[in-house]
């Protein structure tokens, strides 16, 4: 591993690490993580001296590696879709949902999306340009990421998601009821206008693509929400469609399947008090789509992501350990639990334990391996999966929480 320590650099708070070999097949993750925040017995406190960052990792490679990490602001407050990595894989999106400000630190809303390009071959500079060299003369990975914009979404900026062509982003704000409209042509990201969901408590959480990009899907778990909201897509024009769908209590993370469908919501509402919750099925194929079933997951379903061969999906649970230790709901471990998709229904296949407040999940493209974070123990686990059964391989340690997760999808 290569730590760069020239004082130019160290003024930039760049850090990008060698692999010890090239990689198997170049896949990408890249993972947001939130270093203002720790969770001292159940309680979520902010830090005065933490940092975010944002870690680059292939996961085509064994064992999965950490590429670089460079400072990007990021939140584990909202669903752990707050990264989203272009179909091309030249840029990801990064939303800060929360920053800390004062003395001592009080979390206030953050608005902020951050554009990296993932396939800069330098940064700025000329020794920043020496490190790639280093790095690739280490056999390691040539492109180092870099930030190429700060754009600004709307209060509590959390989930994103960039359509299949790579044209069109969405960004859910929670704190304002809006979801926020952003164009894509290449590298240039370009602010396009809002959607008001009509309620700034309501709550919008995280947004995904309908797989033919004419419409989207957008949760929202406020006080006033607890509903699936429908947007319509007609180029960069972007409406409500002034329906909802009704799921679980409070519907958080959604994915959709890349057979286009089924999408899968995971509801957050149950895991509050206690109680076990549900993740939902909601049929694409019916005209107008609509919730069909549903799967009993363990407590607060924090991540779900569906396999890229569209066969399974991946739910992770807290299972209530970020919980004091007094509570009744307190456990050590979470659970990441895999249920086979067979049409509209849910049929579980295996589940593991995890490590502690874990966060976003994501899929190998092959659909063998799956990767959950854990903001306890700053790392992110990665278990094999061979159909009926998931075995833990490695961990990865990253810079702060890893609270969000995404590969490019296509």
């Amino acid at each position: 591993m290569l730590r760069l320590s020239s004082p130019g650099i160290t003024a930039l708070s760049v850090l990008v690490f060698a692999a010890s070999g090239p990689a198997a097949s170049g896949q990408i993750a890249v993972s947001a993580n939130d270093g203002k925040v720790e969770l001292v017995d159940g309680v979520v406190k902010y830090k005065k001296d933490g940092n975010d960052t944002v870690s680059i990792l292939d996961i085509g490679a064994n064992p999965v590696k950490l590429i670089a990490e460079i400072p990007v602001p990021a939140s584990v407050v909202g669903p752990p879709f707050s990264v989203a990595v272009a179909p091309n894989g030249e840029i990801a999106l990064v939303t800060a949902a929360k920053r800390a400000e004062g003395d001592p630190p009080k979390e206030t809303s953050d608005d902020r999306l951050t554009v990296i390009d993932l396939k800069k071959s330098s940064l700025v500079g000329n020794l920043l340009a020496k490190a790639k060299a280093l790095v690739t003369k280490n056999g390691g990975h040539s492109a180092i990421p870099e930030v190429i914009a700060t754009l600004h979404s709307g209060r509590g900026a959390a989930g994103v998601s960039i359509n299949r062509t790579g044209t069109l982003a969405l960004v859910a704000n929670r704190d304002e009821g809006t979801v926020s409209v952003f164009t894509i042509a290449g590298k240039d990201v370009v602010a396009a206008g809002k959607v008001d969901l009509g309620d700034e408590m309501i709550g919008p959480s995280a947004v995904a693509f309908m797989p033919d990009g004419k419409g989207a899907l957008v949760t929202l778990d406020g006080p006033s929400g607890n509903k699936i909201a429908v947007l319509t897509i007609e180029g960069t024009k972007v409406e409500f469609a002034k329906r909802m769908l009704t799921a679980g209590v409070a519907p958080y993370g959604i994915d959709v399947s890349s057979k286009g469908d089924v999408a899968i919501a995971a509801n957050m509402g149950g895991g509050r008090t206690g109680d076990n919750d549900t993740v939902s099925v909601i049929d694409l194929k019916s005209n107008p789509p609509r919730v069909v079933n549903a799967a009993s997951v363990a407590p607060s379903p924090e991540g779900i992501k569906i396999s890229p061969d569209g066969q399974y999906v991946a739910v992770s649970s807290q299972n209530g350990t970020n919980r004091p230790a007094t509570s009744p709901f307190f456990h050590d471990a979470g659970v990441l639990a895999v249920f086979r998709i067979r049409g509209t229904e849910l049929q579980k296949v295996t589940e593991v334990p995890t490590g502690r407040w874990c966060q976003g999940v994501v899929w190998s493209a092959k659909s063998n391996r799956v990767l959950v974070q854990c903001m306890v123990g700053h790392e992110i686990l990665v278990f094999s999966f061979s159909g009926n059964k998931l075995q833990r391989q490695n961990a990865v340690k990253v810079t702060g929480g890893p609270a969000g997760i995404r590969t490019s999808e296509k």
